[in-house]
């Protein structure tokens, strides 16, 4: 899959997407991450992006011509189901269905802003969509742009050392994840759950979906009223209320 973020600090994307899960994608060729800066499409010998508001008010906004260009000289070689996403709080929230649903793309284009935001007619005539990382406002969409990129990358194959890995996160069924123990298996007094010393992993499953459902319920249960429970679901997730 291909990355293409438009950015005034390329090297703040390209820095940050070297380590970890995408570092490693980008390393195997995966996925490969290319940055481009709007002042590279600007006309002028001082390279301007923002321009005062029309109607006056604080800040300033990113013209049209050097994000309009920058998309234009992308969709040269682009894929044919290439999409281009503005990243901003007004967007649709960001989501794993989201990026379940993007990760079947061969191409992505991430528009970062600054300042007061974008000229509107480059949202009208030049984005597909608009996405939000949620209700509160960031610097910039850098650090929105390596989100998507991460959540992205881990879900593409042979990603993940453990394919099952991305399937049992948290969201990715509509609950949050059971929690998750390793060694040593008593730390002050606090043992480890039995059943998951049994070897039983019909009941390892059970208690883990039982747990899922149960922090969903006390942490989100927004995301509860969202899905529809099957009625083992239902039962074990009055089991955890009983218990609770």
């Amino acid at each position: 899959m291909r990355f293409d973020v438009i950015t005034l600090f390329p090297e703040m994307v390209l820095q940050a997407a070297q380590v970890g899960v995408t570092g490693k994608a980008i390393e195997n060729a995966i996925v490969a991450l290319n940055v481009w800066n709007p002042r590279d499409y600007t006309h002028d010998k001082h390279k301007t992006v923002d321009d005062r508001p029309f109607g006056g008010g604080q800040g300033m906004v990113m013209k049209y011509q050097p994000l309009h260009d920058a998309v234009m000289a992308l969709k040269v070689d682009a894929k044919p189901d290439c999409k281009v996403v503005y990243l901003s709080p007004q967007g649709k929230p960001l989501t794993q269905a989201l990026l379940h649903e993007a990760s079947e793309l061969s191409q992505l284009i991430l528009v970062a802003g600054r300042y007061e935001g974008l000229d509107e007619r480059f949202l009208q005539r030049d984005c597909d969509e608009e996405w939000s990382l949620g209700d509160y406002v960031i610097s910039g969409g850098e650090l929105a742009a390596l989100i998507v990129i991460d959540g992205i990358t881990r879900l593409l194959p042979n990603v993940l050392g453990n394919k099952k890995s991305a399937l049992q996160d948290s969201h990715s069924d509509g609950l949050l994840d059971y929690p998750q123990y390793t060694r040593p298996e008593v730390i002050d007094s606090q043992a480890v759950p039995d059943v998951l010393l049994s070897g039983n992993h019909s009941e390892i499953a059970r208690w883990r979906m039982k747990q899922a459902l149960g922090r969903t319920w006390q942490k989100r249960p927004d995301l509860l009223n969202k899905k529809t429970l099957s009625a083992e679901q239902e039962s074990l997730l009055v089991q955890f209320k009983e218990v609770d």
